[in-house]
């Protein structure tokens, strides 16, 4: 298309080149983070993802130079070579190559055959993708492994799978062959031998990747409109590039501490004595809870912003004796209007022009739950404020959390037309350029308008979303089904989502549709209790997939993995404010910290609790045992204490109530006592659990809820041990005091097979303390034992 170089132009952070047939620009946005557009839509970006300012737009200096027939642009990171026809190569610093462009074309293999007849039979077939108006096309050397691109299906390393980014309402069983789903997250991450990379393509229209499916030469990413407008990410490292990633797109903010409790839904609590009764339940069978989620049957007729005055006719009392129970309220919103004359919310929005139309400016109408239902167009600010200033409605009556859900935008007769028109602030776009940001739009004024309301850190869930939703809101990956393999696929979908910079995300637990059975449900929960958004949630019509609805082996077992949540609380706020901080989820692939282990590239059905704790539960019915490999290093297993070596692959004994956990030697792990929700009562005393080794640990606390944190209301602590010739030196050490109700009382307890002064028959230790009760000395003496022990003495703050 572009034709031979003609010649370029430089101004500020970007390099304009000239072709015969257009122009094409490199922009420089920090030495790590090279930006490659062309305007072949619109004149500038207008990213939707990538807002100002932006944190990731740093100053630096860069050199422009023109040699043999090539224009060369340098950082002290990387060398961007472009070519005729705007071929773009880019090298680190030492002229190694990392993402060179493909010359050749496309060259898909053959597919043979007359697919009609199989289509005849009801048979999908299977097709090679046409060619697009924009396409990219990157060489591959071999090696390379893929990861990212959100909740996609298939295994963790996308390598020879396709994609499309169209957001999808699909209620069938997701599988390998479903190419979208809800969200549209155009990110990935090039692992290869020497480095990994990250390629953003920053496209909200219908866009398509291919990496090495149809041909083992080179991978590929395009769309049939909008610009050529995509970021090189470098590394070096997996981790780097998700946070130079992130700090483009935005991070997860930190959330409130009740919403990483645990949560209850269904398709529909209702009326409000069934929501009690569930309340009630859980309570009694001491199973803590935060919140209970009300579907779409808590609304008069379907009405977004309104309450079914038989089933909940007072809500904000309901409301009232959930919190006395220590249970919040979550309630779903969807963007369908019902085109009701009379009904405030429509008659407001059509008369101020709020809602997308036809081509011909006429209110476009489709048909979702509450019948023939309008859509609000969140393209335009005037209707994104309008729509943040009706949560109060919400707020009012108590509800503690917005889930947006049909955000795609979904109808009963799929996606809406493409000549569908939105006012997108300003510049009139139609359904093909909005569709993808519709659900991530409509997350961003829900989140302003939490906010706006109650000062608060905003809970909302959704289900729609695209690169950047991460700033407003947490996500779940939708209907999946209580099958065995929709567990397994869980568990890629979520490290992915985390690797693409959602790190608060989550699945229905024990699944949407179908029915549950005992065993995998108490597998699902396993899984679920370090989910960062922890929800069981299933459909009407299904069995109760409530844990007493089944047999006491099943409540127990159930009970317990919701126990051990509870315990980790501060533990995984910590690892939130990490992803606050670094855009670095909670739950992780083996891949993201042992990037260079070829061992776990592939390994989809463990993940990592943070840095530190090793999950590998048991994803197919039956089984009580299962492999388990632990990386280099060593490991302790925190059910029977053993010291593991890493490196190597181990078989775990798992019964139905264990889920294998392994923990890294020289963790502090924060803890806190067992309690059925969050605020139950006050903090006053954090356990520290020890794995004996060499290793630091930094822990956050504050109010839990509000944004005091940011203007220096918080706590911190450092927590550091160290293995020496006599025995282990523990130092706690208070390095932040912003927070006056934190805790008073600091207790320590050893994990593991260590060195130690203890006698053989394992009384507790003796702790010697120096420098004001902020360092501990464990002598060691002789055998060793296993030490499981809460000693007398603590530190007090």
């Amino acid at each position: 298309m572009w034709g031979k170089r003609t010649g370029y132009e430089k101004e500020g952070r970007r390099v304009t080149v000239q072709y015969e047939g257009g122009e094409g620009w490199i922009e420089i946005i920090n030495p790590w983070i090279i930006h490659v557009f062309a305007p072949l839509h619109t004149q500038e970006p207008e990213s939707r993802a990538v807002e100002q300012p932006n944190p990731a737009f740093e100053a630096c200096d860069y050199r422009v130079s023109e040699r043999e027939g090539q224009l060369e642009i340098s950082t002290e990171k990387l060398t961007v070579r472009v070519y005729d026809h705007f071929y773009v190569d880019i090298y680190d610093a030492a002229g190694t190559p990392l993402c060179l462009d493909y010359r050749g074309g496309r060259d898909p293999f053959l597919r043979r055959g007359n697919v009609s007849i199989a289509e005849g039979e009801g048979h999908e077939a299977m097709r090679t993708s046409g060619h697009h108006k924009i396409e990219v096309l990157k060489a591959m050397e071999g090696e390379e492994k893929f990861y990212g691109l959100g909740d996609k299906t298939g295994p963790l390393n996308k390598r020879g799978y396709e994609y499309e980014m169209w957001n999808t309402d699909d209620p069938s069983p997701h599988v390998e062959s479903h190419k979208a789903l809800y969200k549209s997250i155009p990110f990935f991450i090039t692992l290869k031998e020497r480095a990994a990379y990250g390629l953003f393509f920053d496209n909200p229209f219908k866009t398509f990747f291919d990496l090495g499916k149809e041909n083992s030469a080179y991978y590929y990413f395009g769309a049939d409109g909008g610009n050529l407008d995509y970021y090189f990410i470098q590394g070096p490292g997996v981790k780097d590039v998700v946070t130079r990633y992130t700090a483009l797109t935005g991070r997860t903010p930190l959330p409130q501490l009740w919403t990483l409790g645990a949560h209850q839904s269904r398709w529909s609590y209702a009326p409000e004595s069934r929501v009690l009764e569930v309340a009630e339940k859980f309570r009694e069978h001491d199973l803590p809870l935060d919140a209970i989620h009300l579907d779409i049957d808590y609304m008069d007729g379907y009405r977004v912003f309104t309450w079914d005055k038989e089933r909940f006719p007072d809500p904000a009392a309901l409301a009232a004796r959930l919190r006395d129970m220590g249970i919040k309220l979550v309630t779903i919103i969807d963007p369908g209007v019902k085109k009701d004359k009379g009904y405030s919310i429509y008659d407001e929005g059509l008369e101020k022009g709020y809602y997308a139309t036809d081509k011909d400016g006429v209110t476009y109408v489709n048909t979702v739950w509450p019948g023939d239902s309008v859509y609000p167009d969140f393209s335009d600010e005037p209707v994104r404020k309008w729509w943040a200033d009706n949560q109060k409605i919400m707020l009012d009556a108590g509800v503690a959390g917005i889930w947006n859900d049909m955000n795609e935008p979904a109808s009963f007769t799929g996606p809406l037309p493409d000549d569908v028109q939105f006012k997108n602030d300003g510049r009139p776009a139609d359904h093909r350029e909005i569709h993808n940001v519709y659900g991530h739009l409509m997350s961003k004024s829900t989140f302003d308008g939490l906010l706006n309301a109650t000062g608060k850190r905003p809970f909302v869930i959704t289900r729609a979303a695209y690169a950047g939703t991460q700033k407003y809101s947490t996500v779940w990956t939708g209907d999946n089904q209580s099958f065995w393999e929709h567990l397994r696929l869980s568990i890629p979908q979520l490290t992915s989502l985390g690797l693409s910079g959602f790190a608060f995300s989550g699945c229905d637990v024990g699944g949407f549709s179908h029915d549950c059975t005992p065993e995998l449900l108490v597998r699902w929960v396993q899984v679920g209790a370090f989910s960062p958004l922890f929800r069981n949630h299933t459909a009407i019509g299904t069995r109760d997939q409530e844990p007493w609805a089944y047999d006491e082996e099943t409540l127990d077992a159930y009970r317990q993995a919701m126990k051990l949540r509870y315990r980790l609380l501060p533990y995984l706020y910590d690892l939130m404010r990490e992803a606050e901080q670094t855009g670095l989820a909670p739950l992780r692939p083996l891949v993201l910290e042992y990037p260079q282990d070829p061992n776990v590239h592939e390994i989809d059905d463990q993940f990592l609790f943070g840095s530190r704790l090793l999950v590998a539960p048991v994803v197919e019915q039956g089984k009580r045992h299962r492999g388990v490999y632990l990386p280099e290093g060593v490991w302790f297993d925190d059910r029977t204490g053993e010291r593991l070596e890493g490196g190597r692959t181990i078989l775990a004994e798992a019964p139905l109530d264990v889920c294998p956990i392994y923990v890294r030697a020289g963790t502090l792990l924060p803890a806190y006592p067992d309690r059925r929700y969050v605020g139950e009562r006050k903090v006053d005393e954090l356990l520290l659990y020890v794995y004996p080794g060499s290793g630091e640990y930094t822990h956050f606390e504050d109010d839990g809820e509000s944004y005091a944190y940011r203007d220096g209301g918080y706590n911190e602590f450092r927590f550091a041990q160290e293995v020496k010739d006599d025995g282990l030196v523990l130092n706690l050490e208070k390095v932040h005091a912003g927070y006056a109700e934190g805790y008073s009382l600091i207790r320590v307890a050893v994990h593991g097979v260590v060195a130690s002064s203890v006698t053989s028959d394992g009384q507790p230790i003796e702790f010697e303390t120096e420098d004001g009760n902020t360092t501990f000395s464990i002598s060691a003496s002789g055998g060793e034992v296993r030490l499981n022990v809460q000693p007398d003495r603590a530190t007090r703050y």
